[in-house]
């Protein structure tokens, strides 16, 4: 009776087996699209050489090819404010090996500025974690007669219409120009550059008279001390930031409205599987919060601000709520 029974056993067990009823063992570890992830080399699309979206691309690419093997490319391709690269990451594979350092220009204003733009920020684009968050400098030509934002001002009215520079038409160097332009009461004309290394020669140069930068960018004339062919006025931020100590806030500068917020942080293509999105987060934040990262970002003037990836989408929502509105009213356009 006993035999009889195991006989219809194990043949029921062998039906469910054949049809999946009953996984195999280890079924799951074999189906994960992040068990082996990366299988071959990443791409991060950075925004320009010489930029800061360039800078922290290469300081999370080396960190990564060290953690993983793989080798982290970092594809700049300035121009259109960062929407082109931000292209190159929508339309890639949706696994994972493509990321875009994504800021202000592709991610909010683009979206304003460009009534044709290909892609949809919150839609075609997976947030992994913000990067870092910091502030523009207002900085000027040093051979002009320029000390501080007081005499920016009176130079500019006595002038006429002066110069700005910035990486690119709906940036965060754009905004804040004519942010400043608003709560100054002058009219500096705007120049965008393919990329903030550009707008920064531009100003050395002499080409422009001012421009509105990262911190990052513009921290090798800084530290040139007299022999730096730029001067720093004020930061976009009430108060001096941390990762730039010596520059006077914006209240301090008699501006206190002048207020815009630097920011950068990594997406994937849409699609991707999200165990391959958490790895990457994981490794990623991991290497943010080292703290000789946090240490050699911060001096380079910009703050390390690690986030999950729900976070850095609530937060380019409410960045897009902040500053359309604004662009609208500027009759700011893709000049």
């Amino acid at each position: 009776m006993k035999r009889s029974n195991e006989r219809p056993l194990r043949a029921w067990l062998s039906v469910l087996a054949v049809t999946g009823a009953i996984a195999p063992l280890g079924a799951s570890a074999q189906t994960d699209p992040a068990k082996d992830f990366p299988t071959r080399p990443l791409r991060i699309m950075g925004q320009g050489v010489g930029s800061t979206a360039d800078y922290l691309s290469r300081v999370i690419g080396q960190k990564l090819t060290e953690r993983w093997g793989q080798p982290v490319l970092i594809d700049n391709r300035a121009g259109a404010g960062g929407t082109i690269p931000t292209e190159v990451a929508v339309k890639a594979n949706p696994d994972g090996h493509t990321l875009v350092m994504g800021h202000a220009g592709p991610m909010v204003s683009a979206v304003s500025l460009y009534p044709k733009l290909s892609y949809d920020p919150t839609r075609d684009l997976q947030p992994i974690t913000m990067v870092a968050q910091g502030v523009t400098a207002l900085v000027v030509n040093a051979s002009l007669p320029i000390q501080n934002v007081k005499d920016l001002i009176a130079y500019a009215k006595q002038k006429g219409r002066l110069t700005y520079a910035s990486a690119g038409n709906g940036t965060i160097s754009h905004l804040s120009g004519e942010l400043f332009n608003r709560v100054a009461g002058i009219e500096m004309e705007h120049i965008p550059y393919k990329s903030a290394g550009f707008a920064l020669t531009a100003l050395i140069s002499g080409e422009v008279t001012a421009s509105f930068l990262s911190p990052v960018t513009v921290a090798g004339q800084l530290k040139a001390g007299g022999l730096a062919k730029i001067r720093p006025l004020t930061v976009s931020s009430p108060k001096r930031f941390i990762g730039a100590p010596d520059i006077p806030g914006s209240a301090e500068s008699g501006l206190p409205q002048f207020e815009a917020k630097l920011w950068f942080g990594l997406f994937t293509t849409a699609k991707t599987p999200k165990p391959i999105v958490q790895k990457l987060h994981q490794a990623i934040t991991e290497i943010l919060n080292m703290p000789e990262v946090r240490e050699t970002i911060l001096r380079q003037g910009i703050e390390v601000v690690p986030s999950s990836p729900e976070e850095l989408g609530r937060f380019v929502n409410a960045e897009l709520a902040r500053w359309t509105p604004i662009i609208k009213a500027a009759g700011i356009s893709a000049d």
